[in-house]
């Protein structure tokens, strides 16, 4: 029985698929399916069912899942623990970050592992939430800063910030009538009346708009779906809609005195920062040393935009 056999199962038994595992670890599928029949034959045991909608784990396969991710997390400790030999923390930290905060965030978070885990190899990737939730449960991320994550059992969670959406207008935009100006605050049902630019769905940002404004019998009127912050902002400054997002997003902006923001009442936009991990891969003091200078950067950088 090899190392690669298990890892090999273990995530085609995690993802479900033989396509997505093999993605996952960066290895031909034809290779995979091998790794996963020789632990089959050598256990003389079928772990996992085939069928048309990918594979499906056998009752042997459960219990070889749950001790092949022991074995995996052993693996892991023992290759800190011999880098803790030497005196220091060591490992590679895998860090999933929002689009919105990585400007705000990677120069910080970056020297901050420098100088606290300087042994320890760290690796960002920046992507929208459902991208990373599926990295995090492939094991291709450690952690995850995400915007309303969804409640899930594979998944642990933590608060990092707690904040409002607000309306985000160029100094070009259009008010909604001639002889009117925005206000400094805007009801939520007023924004069906403002051409908005928004991502598309599942987007945090667009699915909190769409819920709250459901509730009050409204929608958004959204006249363009852009899935990029940069390229909202910079239409927005070009007066082509408004924008409806956290306010430090302008940190991501040269010149975000370009750019106006309006308090959004009735209600507020409330939107939850979490930091996010797999609840089925226990953590090495690495990864918890990790997620405590993360919790810690992100906090204060966004403390610092007021």
């Amino acid at each position: 029985m090899e190392l690669k056999q298990i890892e090999s199962f273990v995530r085609v038994a995690e993802l479900g698929s033989f396509t997505k595992a093999a993605q996952a670890l960066n290895i031909p599928q034809p290779l995979l399916s091998r790794h996963v029949r020789q632990l089959e034959v050598e256990l003389h045991q079928n772990l996992l069912m085939r069928n048309g909608r990918g594979v499906t784990v056998t009752e042997a396969g459960l219990v070889m899942l749950e001790h092949g991710r022991g074995i995996l997390h052993q693996v892991a400790v023992a290759q800190e623990e011999l880098g803790s030999v030497r005196g220091a923390l060591a490992g590679r930290v895998s860090i999933g970050l929002p689009p919105s905060l990585s400007k705000l965030v990677t120069v910080p978070l970056t020297m901050a592992f420098r100088k606290t885990l300087p042994h320890a190899q760290l690796s960002l990737t920046e992507g929208f939430s459902v991208l990373m939730v599926e990295s995090l449960r492939a094991g291709r991320l450690d952690m995850a800063v995400l915007y309303n994550p969804a409640p899930s059992p594979d998944l642990d969670m933590t608060v990092l910030h707690e904040d409002t959406l607000v309306l985000i207008a160029g100094k070009k935009s259009k008010p909604l009538s001639t002889d009117t100006t925005l206000k400094t605050v805007v009801q939520l049902s007023e924004l069906a009346k403002l051409p908005l630019i928004a991502p598309s769905r599942p987007n945090a940002f667009r699915l909190l708009i769409d819920t709250e404004m459901l509730r009050l019998n409204c929608k958004p009127n959204i006249v363009l779906e852009i899935d990029g912050l940069n390229a909202i902002l910079e239409l927005v400054k070009e007066g082509m809609g408004y924008a409806v997002l956290p306010a430090y997003t302008l940190s991501n902006f040269a010149k975000p005195e370009d750019f106006t923001t309006h308090r959004v009442e009735k209600p507020k936009l409330m939107s939850q920062l979490m930091l996010v991990w797999s609840a089925r891969r226990p953590m090495t003091a690495t990864h918890k040393a990790a997620m405590k200078l993360t919790q810690d950067v992100v906090s204060q950088a966004l403390l610092a935009t007021g």
